[in-house]
């Protein structure tokens, strides 16, 4: 990949490029410098202040109704927008910035890479647009995010064709959209080259997001080696790589290193160990069921003057669940207590899913009570443990009930919820109602996936349905070869 400029009649190509071919998105990216244009819309423009008065009841009211009415208008515009992005017929060069800019930032916001470039793409042809790195790097990260590293290459191209100077960050977030995706060796040839640029020389956080993407991608055999190589170049470790480093061990169980990084990191004196720190070392023994040694380190960062936090508890009550250690795991609830540290709506879908895994179906219906009464929502997560426990356990007039509950709340639901209640209504050989679901996914808004159908298939053939089975096979080789078929009918 070529960093310089480039031939105007590239131009067209390269945006046409971009705004090709369908992927999948999941991954984990640092973006923690990048946190100070988190907004989009925001970089570009300010929202004027309003006074404040001391309004009655009524004026009250009426003022949250006129809120919710311009905020509603607002929305409704926003998919307007994206919905015109993603037409290939529309020729519009006069949209308002702020619209464009906030169904932009609503696009990258929910990991929509397609809509996000149609968007940059209608964005670009605006009479007022004017080029800016933050924004390329937003879209950068996003793509990273969804594993899509050519768009991201084409993108960095498109930047140049505009005339920026890319920016550290720009270099960083390029690195990362290669590096999560696995193509380290594109990573390492970016930060070659940002060598080579006096004011974009690779920094602390462009090695902590390489090191990270070796972590994710268990290639360990390769942190040695960009250690050696931040030495050279004279740039010290910080918290965040040495955190980095210890969680990627932990989580692969090489406790060795983990430790022996831990011990570099006390040695060094210029890091000192944080709850970070703490939580990826009691975690990665917590996870793997080794009590013992969770006890010992949860000791040894106390005494290290490292107070846990919220997230420390949830580690302990999810490890001793998973060993069926539940005494220990109401002594840390009540350790909390005792303390005033409020548990989350996570601390009570790791008990709950405690005692799922358990089949104790009473002592996960009173935490689930209990979380309603401390006026915590319940969330996907937790309506996903509750009904695979009632499906195991046959209650299916208990997920009929679970499934009224979420009909009547605003519960945000997601793939992996439809998955659960689609696996369980397919044991019970009920096909009517994993038919309806299916088509809860569309109304909600959820894209089924390969386990959706897979599910579904098994359920089929279980039940001696070839042919359903084999309908649904073909119409997923359908869309396979032709994305503009439709899987779901509404």
């Amino acid at each position: 990949m070529e960093l310089s400029t480039f031939d105007n009649s590239r131009l067209n190509n390269l945006s046409s490029s971009l705004l090709t071919s369908p992927t999948k998105c999941s991954m984990k990216c640092l973006n923690q410098r990048l946190h100070s244009f988190s907004n989009t819309s925001s970089l570009l423009i300010t929202a004027a202040k309003k006074k404040s008065h001391a309004p009655s009841s009524q004026g009250i009211q009426e003022s949250t109704e006129k809120q919710l009415s311009r905020i509603l208008r607002s929305e409704a515009a926003i998919e307007a927008i994206e919905r015109k992005a993603n037409s290939a017929t529309v020729k519009h060069t006069r949209f308002s910035p702020k619209l464009v800019l906030e169904a932009l930032d609503n696009a990258i916001r929910h990991r929509r890479w397609e809509s996000a470039l149609k968007i940059f793409d209608l964005l670009r042809n605006q009479h007022w647009y004017e080029p800016r790195c933050q924004t390329y790097t937003k879209l950068l990260i996003l793509l990273g995010k969804c594993k899509q590293p050519m768009k991201a290459g084409l993108l960095f191209e498109l930047m140049l064709q505009d005339g920026l100077k890319p920016t550290i960050d720009v270099y960083t977030a390029l690195v990362s959209a290669y590096g999560y995706s696995g193509l380290l060796d594109k990573s390492l040839e970016i930060i070659d080259r940002m060598k080579l640029i006096s004011d974009c020389k690779p920094d602390v956080y462009t090695y902590s997001v390489l090191i990270n993407c070796c972590t994710k991608l268990r290639r360990f055999d390769m942190i040695k080696r960009i250690l050696a190589d931040m030495e050279y170049s004279g740039v010290e470790c910080s918290i965040v790589t040495y955190n980095t480093i210890i969680d990627g061990y932990g989580k692969a169980g090489l406790f060795k290193l983990m430790e022996n990084t831990l011990t570099d990191m006390l040695e060094d004196g210029m890091c000192l160990p944080d709850v970070f720190t703490f939580n990826s070392v009691i975690g990665a023994y917590g996870n793997l069921g080794m009590i013992v040694e969770m006890e010992k380190w949860f000791d040894e960062f106390q005494l290290m003057g490292i107070k846990p936090n919220v997230m420390t508890f949830n580690i302990l009550i999810k490890s001793y669940g998973k060993v069926g250690m539940y005494d220990k795991m109401g002594s840390v609830m009540d350790y909390m207590s005792k303390r005033f540290i409020p548990p989350t709506v996570i601390t009570f879908n790791v008990i709950i899913e405690a005692y799922k895994r358990a089949g104790n179906i009473k002592k996960m219906e009173e935490v689930f009570l209990k979380m309603k009464h401390q006026g915590l929502k319940p969330n996907a997560v937790t309506y996903c443990s509750l009904v695979s426990a009632y499906g195991k356990a046959g209650l299916m007039e208990k997920i009929d009930s679970i499934m009224r509950q979420i009909e009547n709340s605003d519960v945000i639901l997601d793939t992996t919820f439809f998955n659960s209640v689609i696996g369980v209504y397919g044991q019970a050989r009920d096909t009517k109602k994993m038919s309806e679901m299916l088509l809860a996914m569309k109304d909600r808004g959820c894209e089924p996936d390969d386990v959706t159908f897979a599910t579904m298939i098994h359920a089929y053939k279980a039940m001696g349905m070839a042919d359903a089975a084999q309908n649904l096979e073909n119409k997923i080789f359908m869309t396979e070869h032709d994305p503009g078929t439709r899987m779901i009918e509404g």
